[in-house]
């Protein structure tokens, strides 16, 4: 059974190309598709050359879009997710991702950091339903409603959605990769800015949640 690898990307040039030819170079990959959230610099140029097929869109629509863009493009049952500006990535961590789903003993599975830099793997640990590394089957992904209009919150709304509907989940540990943070992007302030303006996509999203259980 294939994959499509979708990768959603916003201004990652300097990471994208090892991603690309990290799961390019993987014969169970039947294809990989980056999408370029309205990114202004060389980031789709780049995973076109290391041949990516490449969605450009003209603005940043957010994480939750980008996938959505990604996910219309698909044609297997499974899908991989991972993060544009990962490092460290091998082919050890996209099998170990998706074998479970192939195998048929986990409808999703979720990446989490190990043994990468604290910074990252502290994260991961406290809030693994934030990874963005994921294998789910296409058919449970296309029944969460708006994903495209969750922005940074749709791995929270993918968690929650497999909770609420008892999907077979698996963890997954990624030994030895991490990623850029926004603040190593950006600078300080900048990636400061984007960080608080990520955690409340996420805090919308949990809000919308519990408003809903409430009115149950």
């Amino acid at each position: 059974m294939n994959v499509t690898a979708v990768i959603p990307a916003y201004n990652e040039e300097q990471t994208i190309a090892g991603v690309v030819k990290c799961v390019k170079s993987i014969e169970k990959i039947q294809k990989v598709i980056v999408v370029s959230d309205g990114s202004t610099d060389r980031t789709a140029e780049i995973a076109r050359d290391c041949g990516a097929d490449v969605i450009e869109l003209n603005e940043n629509v957010g994480k939750g879009g980008a996938i959505k863009a990604g996910i219309n493009e698909c044609g297997t049952e499974i899908i991989l997710f991972l993060d544009a500006d990962l490092i460290g990535l091998t082919e050890k961590h996209v099998l170990d991702l998706i074998e479970p789903v192939i195998n048929d003993k986990a409808d999703m599975s979720v990446g989490i950091f190990k043994k990468g830099r604290i910074v990252t793997d502290l994260a991961q640990k406290v809030t693994p339903y934030l990874s963005g590394q994921r294998a789910i089957k296409k058919s449970i992904i296309e029944k969460l409603h708006n994903i495209d209009i969750t922005r940074y919150g749709v791995e929270v709304a993918l968690t929650k959605y497999v909770e609420k509907h008892s999907v077979r989940v698996q963890e997954v540990d990624l030994p030895d990769m991490t990623h850029i943070t926004k603040e190593e992007k950006l600078g300080l302030i900048k990636g400061v800015h984007a960080r608080l303006k990520m955690y409340w996509d996420i805090v919308k999203i949990l809000s919308s949640y519990n408003m809903k259980k409430e009115s149950k």
